[in-house]
């Protein structure tokens, strides 16, 4: 069984532009691995990650902020909640607490994330892992090629979103440990590891004030960078591990993605969802170290 780091051990604090930042670390010798969550997920994504990562190096997982234990500073007037924004928060994060480059791994959005602090900060990246990149089949660019019902849709429901008292009624609907229950057990493929703790890591933040503010600005961001926009314009090494039994990214998208040429290697994780990080850390684990340890070997960094 792979071990964990306690998710109520006492997480570390960093103060970016005034906002209150949470971050994990395991590890204090060796080169740095940055660790970033998707959408509403946080540092505990990546708990059963940190400790064996961190056997051979300085590895840190980061909240967002707007997510996890990190401030959620009201959206449009105190932050925009982008891909910039993020991109920055990672970058200023390694210079100021990491104090070196960084191999940045990413699930879902935090794959997103990863590369574009990557395409801004080439100098901060000693590569770029990306489990189960968000394909964003939200995204505007994106929508126009979907089918008109689904295009309206999407918009019309956006747009119900951004009502304020409509939008907070829809959040505390689905905050609610049955219902991320059951959102989970769609996302992974092995529901033992649905468990009570998990759903505990993902309710608690959703208590917290602004949390429905950041939700509802993120539904409604439809702008910003595409993987396959990113990708090309990486200068690092570059891989893509993917869940072949992921409901909501699917596996012959990420196959696409693994054709632009900066992707070194596409590595299907057979049988497993949306997090494979969490779901199966026995498989995932080894991977990234392997990875790891051929690129340090490789520039001689080891």
């Amino acid at each position: 069984m792979t071990s964990a780091i306690a998710i109520n051990q006492t997480p570390k604090t960093w103060n970016w532009r005034g906002h209150n930042i949470t971050y994990q670390q395991a590890g204090e010798t060796g080169a740095a691995i940055l660790l970033v969550h998707g959408f509403g997920a946080s540092w505990g994504h990546w708990r059963k990650n940190l400790p064996v990562l961190g056997e051979s190096y300085r590895c840190y997982a980061i909240d967002l902020i707007g997510f996890g234990g990190s401030d959620k500073p009201h959206p449009g007037t105190e932050i925009e909640y982008t891909f910039a924004t993020w991109g920055q928060q990672l970058a200023d994060f390694c210079r100021e607490v990491v104090g070196s480059p960084a191999f940045l791994i990413g699930n879902s959005i935090g794959c997103i994330v990863v590369m574009q602090t990557a395409v801004d900060n080439p100098e901060l990246a000693l590569g770029v892992a990306a489990i189960n990149c968000s394909i964003r089949l939200l995204h505007d660019r994106k929508r126009v090629t979907l089918p008109w019902y689904r295009n309206y849709g999407s918009m019309v429901m956006q747009r119900v979103l951004g009502n304020k008292s409509i939008g907070n009624f829809f959040f505390n609907l689905i905050a609610k440990p049955k219902v991320v229950r059951n959102i989970l057990l769609q996302a992974y493929r092995r529901p033992e590891a649905v468990t009570d703790e998990l759903i505990d890591i993902l309710m608690k933040p959703s208590q917290d004030r602004g949390a429905a503010d950041v939700f509802l600005a993120f539904t409604r961001y439809s702008q910003g960078p595409l993987p396959e926009e990113l990708l090309p314009r990486l200068t690092c090494p570059t891989i893509l591990l993917w869940g072949t039994e992921d409901p909501w990214e699917p596996v012959e998208m990420g196959k696409e993605l693994a054709q632009i040429p900066t992707v070194d290697e596409f590595i299907p994780l057979e049988g497993l969802g949306h997090c494979p990080q969490d779901e199966a850390p026995e498989v995932v684990n080894p991977v990234l170290v392997k990875w790891i340890e051929q690129q340090l070997t490789n520039n001689n960094l080891g």
